[in-house]
């Protein structure tokens, strides 16, 4: 069995609304009063907080007459609050991520997680049944399948409800083999060069929006140094918080230009080719660069060969990561010559011994290709 999430836009009434911020609040108090416990405990005692003390400890704070508010929250949305914790502290300790941090009412994400039991998560029509909240209206894009796990709901910055529900299916039946392969060498003028010849643009979401997102922004900075010159709450600016919707609703259709994307382009490789080499790109470090991070961002190399391996892994196809180092631009994939480090400027590539003349993104798409099944091979 595997696990597979499906995405969805809700439409909750005001009720619903205000119970789903109600319930970001709870989870959002349960996380950092534990965050704050366990970083006392590791000061006093040399550890932290466990599983069935945080329990035990919930327990007793539903109880007391100044946090009794707390039981009008989902109780597993609660529970889920302090695995979360956990979880922060686990990825912590294994050096995946930093240290926890408190959790902010001013984060313009807010979501919480619940699971299914005894069916109070369903999909009922074109409305799902979700726990304390009853029946919402949701945009049906496509069919549940699976048995539902639990559910996200979050709450963005534009101003929009999504849930995302996880659901347990069984394995995918492996595409049919095409005895294909293919090199990808990832690039910004063009988002990626196959050694097929064939290259596929880079659409620049962002750079398309730029204008827009600049003259909705600078909207947005004079509505708030108003509200500072007048001494105003932000949050109780209706014409900046209106903005803040606005320049947030932009960029959140940007993000989903990129998505869409990204997933078309990762599912048509899937599906054409039963091996596919591509390049390790130290990516963090590439962003370091303030002339090209605007543009490294804008393509997502890293989120592209994300969604490239959990396909593969899904339909049993093979992806040959290549070692960040090799000189795949600096290599003839005709005799294997090394002609060195070229100028970017020049974009045919010519080799010194052999002759041959090629474009230089297609040139390193190939030897990426050639070395990706010569690593293949290798492997037991």
């Amino acid at each position: 069995m595997s696990h597979q999430a499906y995405k969805f836009r809700i439409y909750p009434n005001k009720d619903q609304q205000a119970f789903i911020h109600q319930t970001h609040g709870h989870c959002r108090f349960v996380y950092n009063h534990f965050l704050a416990l366990w970083n006392t405990s590791y000061e006093e005692e040399g550890k932290g907080l466990n599983r069935s003390i945080m329990s035990k400890m919930l327990t007793k704070l539903k109880k007391q007459e100044d946090t009794a508010w707390l039981r009008n929250a989902d109780s597993v949305a609660l529970q889920a609050s302090y695995e979360n914790l956990i979880d922060a502290f686990q990825r912590f300790f294994q050096k995946q991520n930093n240290y926890p941090r408190f959790k902010s009412k001013k984060n313009p994400v807010q979501s919480y997680t619940t699971k299914n039991t005894n069916n109070n998560i369903a999909i009922v029509g074109n409305q799902m049944k979700l726990p304390k909240l009853g029946l919402v209206k949701f945009a049906k894009s496509r069919d549940i399948e699976g048995r539902i796990l639990k559910a996200t709901i979050k709450y963005n910055a534009s101003g929009t409800f999504y849930v995302s529900v996880q659901c347990e299916v069984p394995d995918f039946k492996p595409l049919p083999q095409t005895n294909e392969a293919v090199g990808i060498d990832l690039g910004i003028p063009d988002f990626a060069i196959l050694s097929t010849g064939r290259k596929v643009d880079n659409q620049r979401f962002t750079k398309k929006m730029e204008q827009k997102l600049k003259r909705e922004q600078r909207k947005l900075s004079r509505r708030y140094e108003q509200a500072k010159k007048e001494g105003r709450n932000l949050r109780a600016c209706m014409n900046y918080q209106k903005q803040r919707r606005r320049v947030a609703r932009l960029r959140e259709r940007v993000a989903f230009q990129r998505e869409d994307f990204l997933n078309k382009l990762s599912t048509a490789l899937i599906r054409h080719y039963d091996v596919i080499c591509i390049e390790n790109l130290n990516t963090k470090g590439m962003l370091k660069n303030h002339k090209l991070a605007k543009a490294i961002a804008d393509v997502s190399w890293s989120e592209f060969v994300t969604k490239l391996k959990y396909k593969a892994k899904w339909l049993d196809r093979k992806i040959v990561e290549i070692d960040r180092f090799f000189p795949s631009s600096q290599l003839c994939h005709a005799c294997g010559h090394r002609d060195g480090k070229k100028p970017l400027a020049i974009r045919v590539w010519t080799c010194s011994s052999c002759g041959t003349t090629l474009d230089r993104d297609i040139n390193a798409s190939k030897n990426i290709l050639i070395e990706g099944l010569r690593l293949l091979k290798q492997q037991p």
